[in-house]
């Protein structure tokens, strides 16, 4: 048993920076409470003390503010990060290494007895207020954003958002993303400015516009390059022009200003609040 509340304590340590010492931890994270009551109830629950099970999990309720049904599944190392307004249904099945963050329901779609609850296989994490309802299965390693709403099974390392859930990054595109990524990054620093979020999981549609342009651009200039060099085996007179320089010192004076914003945001930040 200690074991287990040590192995609880450390995990809040690798995924919190905000935890500063384990006496802290133990005193103050409802998310570690919340379990510990929960492995309580589901032992009065599994030998079918149900009115117990449940006792224990109203009491959890009401200092924590974390509903967790006493007959469902929970693995190793679960961490629950603020907690408030979680609410984790019966036949609930968590694995290992997984992370809540306040909000969060795996709920039910149905009124009929059995298996109704979602599956969370190895490392899942679930954002804030974000909801998996229904016997569907979230995949080792799968991110659901913040308020997604997740009705249908996400495929291993798959990030969903929206409403309905959306795998805006499936787990089979993600190396091939990975590559184009790289290559609008290069492109974007030839052209004097970082493409900021365009990144593989970010489903901004602004930065996934800016990064369509990026690619447009890019074939442009190759394909430019192609018709010159035509033009010229065919003993044309082409007359190719230089692209004209960017002026990049403003940009820059611009950026040294909002990064020194930034760090005296930092300064002024206290963690312990």
């Amino acid at each position: 048993m200690f074991q287990r509340i040590k192995e609880d304590i450390n995990c809040v340590f690798e995924r919190d920076p905000a935890a500063r010492n384990a006496f802290e931890v133990l005193t103050n994270y409802p998310g570690l409470h919340a379990i510990w009551l929960h492995r309580l109830g589901h032992w009065f629950w599994s030998r079918r003390l149900f009115w117990l099970g449940r006792t224990v999990s109203s009491f959890s309720r009401f200092i924590t503010g974390i509903e967790i049904h006493p007959g469902a599944t929970i693995g190793r190392r679960f961490f629950i990060d603020h907690g408030m307004g979680i609410v984790i249904g019966e036949t609930a099945e968590i694995g290992n290494d997984c992370t809540l963050y306040h909000g969060v329901t795996l709920g039910g779609t149905s009124w009929n007895a059995g298996k109704r609850h979602p599956t969370l296989e190895d490392n899942v994490v679930v954002g804030a207020g974000a909801k998996v309802l229904g016997p569907i299965t979230v995949c080792t390693g799968a991110r659901v954003g913040s308020n997604a709403v997740v009705v249908k099974t996400v495929n291993p390392e798959a990030t969903v958002v929206g409403i309905p859930g959306r795998e805006v990054v499936p787990a089979k595109c993600k190396e091939a993303m990975k590559e184009k990524h790289a290559k609008r990054s290069e492109l974007a620093q030839q052209y004097g400015f970082d493409a900021y979020a365009v990144s593989p999981d970010n489903p901004d549609p602004v930065a996934n516009a800016i990064g369509q342009m990026l690619d447009h651009m890019h074939l442009m200039d190759k394909r430019m390059g192609e018709l010159s060099k035509a033009l010229v085996a065919m003993n044309c007179e082409v007359k190719v022009k230089d692209l004209p320089e960017l002026e990049i010192e403003a940009f820059a004076e611009d950026e040294q200003k909002a990064a020194l914003e930034r760090k005296q945001e930092r300064d002024a930040f206290d963690p312990s609040i």
